[in-house]
């Protein structure tokens, strides 16, 4: 059973969403990465959206550039939280089509979105999302959000010596 499913417009996104992977991986939350394209693979973004749930997948990111309908798409068609990562790609509008794209959701089809190419913070949002029913998850949560501020303190001891 897996956790997070990484889900992508196209391959030249993967540079950009790895880093929700990665995050993921460190907080020990088990995902799965695939390349589901809303405009060329609309077969295989309806089976995933509507199926993703019953295989116990509990969050989904998913990244787009240009129009950026991947994520918008499959939060009208799951019940699960969607993350919609913005990805600034070679056929963007410096990454604001894909922005407003995501962000710009309807009433009833919400899509959480970070930063543009953000998908760290999309990792730590699915692990926060998931940390709030799961002990062991929230712990690396929190053990991160602390490693986060010692980093802060020690640049800020660092500029006084």
């Amino acid at each position: 059973m897996t956790d997070v499913a990484i889900v992508m417009g196209s391959k030249s996104d993967l540079p950009v969403m790895q880093a929700a992977a990665d995050i993921l991986g460190q907080f020990g939350v088990t995902y799965e990465i695939d390349i589901v394209s809303a405009h060329r693979t609309p077969e295989k973004l309806f089976d995933f959206s509507t199926n993703a749930h019953k295989r116990g997948v509990k969050v989904i990111i998913a990244g787009a550039g240009g129009a950026a309908h991947l994520p918008g798409m499959i939060a009208a068609m799951s019940p699960l939280p969607v993350i919609g990562v913005p990805v600034k790609s070679t056929n963007s509008i410096d990454g604001w089509d894909s922005i407003l794209s995501i962000l710009q959701m309807p009433g009833g089809v919400p899509v959480a979105t970070v930063a543009l190419n953000g998908a760290k913070n999309a990792g730590i949002l699915a692990a926060q999302i998931l940390g709030s029913a799961n002990e062991k998850i929230q712990r690396k949560v929190i053990e991160y959000k602390v490693s986060l501020r010692e980093e802060v303190e020690k640049a800020a001891q660092s500029l006084k010596k």
